[in-house]
């Protein structure tokens, strides 16, 4: 095996263990909400500036397309081969791999949900937690990755970094 093909796997291994751990650690936030709060429950967490708040959630990131759990779950689990794809085959950054590796971790995070709580079967809900000032939707660490993931995406992206590819500061 080259310097580069060990270099690769070393690489998508990394990406793919953070996804692991990220929805490893991801379900355990989520199952101790769930084992301590009563639904709907609010706690303060860090002042006012966080709370813990324990809802359900059928719908995408900020609450939109409540009802459509069963294409959430189909296009989560498509996003899911698609990045495990991306990590494996077609990356050859670092960074990306990296990037597409925390995003996994998010999706499968959420993923699980749907097939696993209730009342399962792909129609599961999503346990959020993290409510913070100004209206803004509650949220958990799954949505965190995926909403970071995508900006960081698009910023790289405006910045002329292509997708998959190291960029100049990279040695891969």
């Amino acid at each position: 095996m080259s310097a580069s093909s060990r270099r690769k796997s070393i690489t998508a291994s990394l990406a793919i263990a953070l996804a692991a751990l990220l929805a490893l650690t991801d379900q355990l936030i989520k199952n101790l909400i769930v084992e301590n709060f009563r639904l709907f429950e609010v706690r303060p967490f860090l002042g006012d500036v966080v709370k813990l708040t324990y809802v359900l959630n059928d719908s995408a990131a900020f609450s939109l397309g409540f009802g459509f759990t069963g294409i959430f779950t189909l296009l989560s689990s498509a996003a899911a081969i698609a990045l495990i794809w991306f990590i494996i085959a077609r990356s050859r950054s670092v960074g990306w791999s990296i990037m597409a590796g925390v995003l996994l971790g998010g999706v499968l995070g959420n993923l699980t949900d749907r097939l696993v709580r209730s009342p399962g079967g792909g129609l599961g809900k999503v346990v959020d937690y993290i409510q913070i000032p100004f209206n803004f939707p509650i949220f958990n660490l799954a949505d965190i990755a995926i909403v970071s993931m995508a900006i960081l995406a698009a910023l790289r992206i405006m910045l002329g970094h292509s997708v998959g590819r190291p960029n100049k500061e990279e040695n891969v």
